[in-house]
């Protein structure tokens, strides 16, 4: 079952073999010998099929069903999927008998190509198990929690750090289990990377990084492993230890909240996943070595959660980060995780939380990041930034070239916020000043 859940649908073979057998199916449902009902029941067939994919994207759209509106790319790719299985249904009627059998295989045929096509326009579910919302458990062995052995603080890592010859070349990643103590907040397990240098016989004190990845989705931390161990690797082996931490559940979208309706995940994220650092991981303690950051959903939580405990983060990383939570279907939220109280949704919001607790970020160090081609979540983004710019946080705007919402706006992204936090974090030497103008 494991090997299953694990199977690779977001590149590999996998995709390759369900495509070209989803075209083989087609054509042969399609060659066959002309006659006027053919035509005409195939006609039915492929129409029917687009009129239920136009159906499931409005209905989708109108109720939110899947966090926000499905885009016309998915729509294209519905159209095709649903119009293919049409046409293997009228298939099934006035064949013969291995006609009808070809038939009945490719109906899941198409689907699982139509699935597999709309994963990969958006690009975040590589395995099965993350398309199902499935942590697949990989016990990780603990570094030493002993912080006792600190490099003096005037000295940043980048000058102190010398790896040793057997450090890995790459990072280790893995699962562990945080439980809900404070919050009783129903958590999947969470991610941990570990860098090379948190791998050595005596590891430096590393900074810590908490992230969150959007919703829907899962705690995985083979999403963004290929962009932390290409920072580690630029950095000498440093980066930061990272927990990918699950700010979801298992149920539909807390909103960075806590509520009756969906579980505690505010308080799961700022107190539980905290204390599970202090006592397992072997962290520095200053505020400028935490860094919480998200992706997406995952994004506006950190934003949120570090406006609220500026003296516990230090410092953000928010990868395209939504401008509030629940941006795409507010009223729900509003409903579900306020009770109704439309004052008290508009005061949980980041930019209000900032606009009340202006002067107090002067110590935090912020990195925000969009796509360039992010119509949809770009704007508030921006809007996002200004607001904790406004509140005082010191904040990068980095917009990412030619990206949307999703692809490469969560590796390059999180890259760049990186690149922009790593000298706070003394992984890097700071950036050199702007040349003068002539």
């Amino acid at each position: 079952m494991e090997a299953l859940l694990q199977i690779q649908i977001l590149g590999g073979p996998v995709p390759i073999v369900v495509f070209a057998l989803a075209a083989v199916c087609a054509l042969y449902l399609l060659l066959r010998r002309p006659t006027r009902r053919r035509l005409l029941t195939s006609a039915i067939g492929l129409l029917a099929g687009t009129a239920v994919a136009l159906g499931v994207y409005a209905l989708a759209n109108r109720t939110k069903a899947f966090g926000g509106d499905l885009t016309l790319q998915v729509l294209g790719l519905l159209i095709a999927t649903c119009a293919a299985i049409g046409l293997a249904i009228v298939n099934l009627w006035d064949s013969r008998w291995w006609r009808q059998v070809v038939a009945a295989v490719s109906i899941p045929v198409f689907a699982l190509a139509g699935g597999i096509g709309i994963n990969a326009f958006y690009g975040l579910d590589k395995t099965v198990a993350d398309a199902l919302g499935i942590v697949v458990s990989k016990p990780i062995d603990l570094p030493n929690a002993d912080t006792g052995d600190a490099p003096p603080p005037d000295r940043p890592l980048y000058e102190s750090w010398q790896p040793p010859a057997d450090m890995p070349a790459q990072g280790k990643v893995g699962t562990v289990t945080i439980p809900g103590a404070a919050s009783g907040f129903q958590a999947r397990q969470a991610g941990l990377y570990l860098p090379p240098a948190a791998q050595v016989k005596n590891p430096p004190l590393l900074p810590v990084m908490v992230f969150m990845l959007g919703y829907p989705g899962t705690p995985n931390p083979e999403m963004i492993t290929p962009t932390l161990d290409r920072f580690a690797a630029e950095h000498r082996g440093l980066a930061p230890i990272v927990i990918i931490a699950d700010q979801i559940g298992n149920g539909r979208d807390p909103a960075c909240a806590d509520s009756s309706t969906y579980g505690n995940a505010e308080t799961y994220i700022r107190k539980d996943v905290p204390a599970w650092i202090r006592q397992n991981l072997h962290v520095g303690t200053q505020p400028k070595g935490w860094v919480l950051g998200g992706y997406s959903n995952g994004g506006v939580c950190a934003v949120k959660y570090t406006a609220l405990d500026p003296a516990a983060w230090g410092t953000l990383v928010a990868v395209s980060p939504e401008e509030f939570p629940g941006v795409e279907y507010a009223d729900r939220v509003r409903a579900d995780v306020y009770g109704g109280d439309a004052a008290a949704f508009e005061a949980d919001k980041p930019a209000a939380i900032l606009a009340r607790n202006t002067g107090r970020y002067a110590g935090v160090t912020a990195a925000v990041t969009t796509g360039t081609e992010d119509g949809g979540f770009g704007p508030g983004t921006r809007r996002l930034a200004d607001a904790a710019t406004a509140a005082g946080m010191n904040v990068t705007l980095t917009e990412i070239p030619g990206a949307g919402h999703t692809g490469d706006a969560l590796a390059l992204g999180l890259a760049a916020g990186l690149n922009t936090v790593a000298p706070s974090l003394g992984l890097a030497p700071p950036a050199p000043p702007p040349s003068p103008t002539p």
